[in-house]
């Protein structure tokens, strides 16, 4: 084992590490021109203390925690992976709690956590293409939560003119300084309780498309080449 990947595993270098990752974040942010597209959405749910799905592309993390309201507390779900571990210590800097599990791993214990927390009134956020992909394309977790919840998907995205993808299966969006920034904010998509198989096809479908819609059009704003979602999986539509 190298030096470097010894040290990656001790305590006080992931702190550290998550520590300078939430301090590039807020420079970012700090140094940027930002906009934020459509949010009047959030804000309807907010004030009248109504739990949402926060919904996001894994590769559009990274800006993520400044499209929120921490008035209202939110908690992410992340995976029991190291790069899971790394992202929820990272957040952790800006208040948000985390739910742990994926859908390879802690998937039914995750929902039932979250399930409970959106009853309480509490919102909750996920990646619905991590935490492997394929890129944007959407799980059947998120349908299932709003499901069982009751409670509607909202789909955001962010973009930045400076910065670049990194060559990752999300294609990764990591932010410059002094870039032109923006969030935006899609339409709710909600899923009945008693909805069927088919039902659910399509909400997940829609939750998909709309995801995508907003993160075409984040992209377009900051004048960036969008990033095309993955071939869809196998048997899917």
């Amino acid at each position: 084992m190298t030096l470097l990947k010894r040290a990656l595993k001790t305590a006080v270098v992931r702190r550290a590490l998550c520590g300078l990752g939430a301090g590039y974040i807020r420079l970012v942010h700090l140094t940027g021109r930002w906009q934020i597209v459509g949010a009047d959405i959030p804000k309807q749910f907010w004030d009248a203390d109504k739990p949402f799905i926060l919904c996001f592309w894994h590769g559009r993390l990274m800006m993520m925690p400044y499209c929120w309201d921490f008035a209202h507390p939110i908690h992410m779900m992340v995976s029991y992976h190291r790069d899971g571990q790394f992202i929820a210590r990272t957040v952790k800097n800006f208040g948000i709690d985390t739910v742990v599990g994926s859908s390879s791993k802690g998937g039914a214990r995750a929902l039932r956590d979250m399930i409970k927390l959106l009853a309480k009134g509490i919102c909750v956020g996920l990646t619905p293409d991590g935490p492997r992909g394929p890129r944007m394309r959407a799980g059947a977790g998120v349908v299932s939560l709003a499901r069982l919840s009751g409670v509607p998907v909202v789909p955001a995205a962010y973009s930045i003119s400076r910065g670049w993808n990194l060559n990752s299966w999300d294609r990764f969006l990591v932010g410059g300084l002094f870039g032109r920034g923006v969030i935006v904010w899609g339409e709710p998509v909600a899923v009945e309780r008693d909805a069927d198989s088919d039902a659910q096809e399509q909400a997940r479908d829609l939750i998909e498309t709309r995801l995508i819609a907003v993160s075409q059009q984040a992209d377009s704003l900051c004048g960036r080449p969008p990033v095309m979602p993955a071939d869809a999986p196998d048997g899917a539509p």
